[in-house]
């Protein structure tokens, strides 16, 4: 008998995934608008997310730092350092998601494990919890703050920033990217195709003909 390798079990079980929204791609595009008033939806699937938990006093912190070369933000909440090739958003006072393009899961969860040594603290790796919507153009401000609480405004939520917040009836992660506006919605799996349903309904007054 011939038993595949770890690691090959593990590229095959990859090749096999389908993300939460993967049968509404053509449909989110083609619901999109290009223009001044334009807004478009699409899913950024299966982005790295590691959960990290560790007191920002903590010696550990400057260890895992350099460990990532990027930034624990814990002077002013709702901060993110990086960029969509890494980032770390902050969550609480002690808990931060980290966040990565695919596949980097366990490199992420190995330095911080090995930053923190013997220091309290904890990694995760949460990737499968949540998809990731991205909702970019000139309207999608206005599409959100039909189903945010939120204070939108650009000079309350700016790029760079993140919230833990409602959208509709559902939890998500809201975090702005650029000033177009462009945001990446992190939300639970299991939510994503009414999120999805929530956010075509908004953006309809500027796509439709």
């Amino acid at each position: 008998m011939t038993v595949a390798s770890p690691a090959h079990s593990r590229v095959g079980a990859l090749s096999l995934r389908r993300s939460p929204l993967a049968d509404r791609a053509a449909e989110l595009a083609a619901h999109g608008a290009d223009g001044p008033r334009g807004v478009r939806l699409a899913e950024e699937p299966f982005l790295t997310q590691v959960n990290l938990r560790v007191h920002p006093g903590s010696p550990a912190v400057a260890r895992i730092e350099h460990a990532l070369d990027l930034a624990l933000p814990h002077q002013e909440p709702n901060l993110v350092s990086g960029d969509e090739n890494g980032a770390a958003l902050w969550l609480g006072p002690d808990e931060w998601l980290l966040v990565a393009p695919d596949g980097h899961a366990d490199r992420l969860v190995g330095s911080v494990r090995s930053a923190l040594s013997d220091s309290l603290g904890s990694t995760v790796d949460v990737s499968a919890n949540r998809t990731t919507l991205r909702l970019s153009g000139p309207a999608s401000r206005e599409v959100l703050e039909k189903i945010c609480s939120l204070d939108l405004h650009p000079r309350a939520f700016t790029p760079g920033r993140c919230a833990q917040t409602l959208l509709g009836r559902t939890q998500a992660v809201l975090w702005q990217l650029g000033p177009e506006p462009n945001y990446r919605i992190l939300v639970r799996s299991s939510f994503a195709d009414y999120l999805a349903d929530l956010l075509l309904d908004a953006m309809r007054e500027f796509t439709a003909p």
